[in-house]
């Protein structure tokens, strides 16, 4: 399986002849990740995760193209395409399984992470692919009874703090590890969470590795 990291949490799968495309979002080059793809699975509703308009486009474009999402994120694209949406439009929850695009694919978690008592907490799904690589949305919610053994993790956001992410990577223990979230840091910022990342992870087994903006890597 090829994986391509596009900017913050869009990730890019192909596998057999057919592309996966998780959390198209605003900060992520969308069209680009979209193209050629016959699925789409959404953690969550956030701009930074979904970007509504160019997923709605590309719905309209190419009838083959689905999209799995929690309730609410499937409500608004239903809503959206009207009966242009037809069965394309899927709904889900933590603890199920289904095949998209030909992936295999395990749902997880339900919850996203607290970002202050004052907003409301919305539904986060993270997906297990292929029985092994991870990817949490915004959660660091760890997968029960089963083995990753490619970790996508969030590097920084509103709602976690360093040691949060580190014992995330330490409680997975993924053997591989990239990073995802990051678009709101620096430079200087990044290489600090990443050195962490690094050093701490190797200490449980676990092997970080920076993924540039369209680089790819076998999985």
């Amino acid at each position: 399986m090829l994986l391509t990291k596009f900017s913050h949490s869009c990730i890019r799968l192909e596998l057999d002849g057919s592309v996966l495309v998780l959390d198209p979002g605003m900060f992520s080059e969308v069209d680009e990740a979209l193209e050629g793809a016959s699925a789409v699975l959404v953690t969550h509703e956030h701009a930074d995760h979904l970007d509504v308009d160019r997923v709605v486009d590309a719905l309209v474009e190419r009838e083959s193209l689905g999209v799995w999402a929690p309730h609410g994120v499937a409500a608004t694209l239903t809503e959206r395409l009207g009966a242009a949406a037809g069965e394309r439009i899927h709904a889900v929850a933590g603890g199920e399984e289904f095949t998209a695009a030909g992936f295999r694919v395990r749902t997880v978690g339900g919850q996203h992470a607290l970002i202050h008592p004052l907003i409301p907490l919305v539904a986060n799904v993270g997906f297990l692919i292929e029985d092994t690589l991870y990817h949490p949305g915004d959660s660091l919610i760890v997968p029960e009874a089963m083995e990753v053994g490619t970790l996508l993790v969030p590097v920084h956001a509103p709602w976690s703090k360093l040691a949060e992410v580190v014992d995330f990577v330490v409680s997975v223990r993924a053997p591989q590890v990239f990073q995802i979230h990051d678009a709101l840091l620096n430079e200087t910022g990044l290489g600090m969470v990443e050195g962490h990342l690094t050093r701490l992870g190797a200490r449980y087994g676990s092997g970080f590795r920076h993924l540039a903006v369209r680089e790819a890597a076998e999985i």
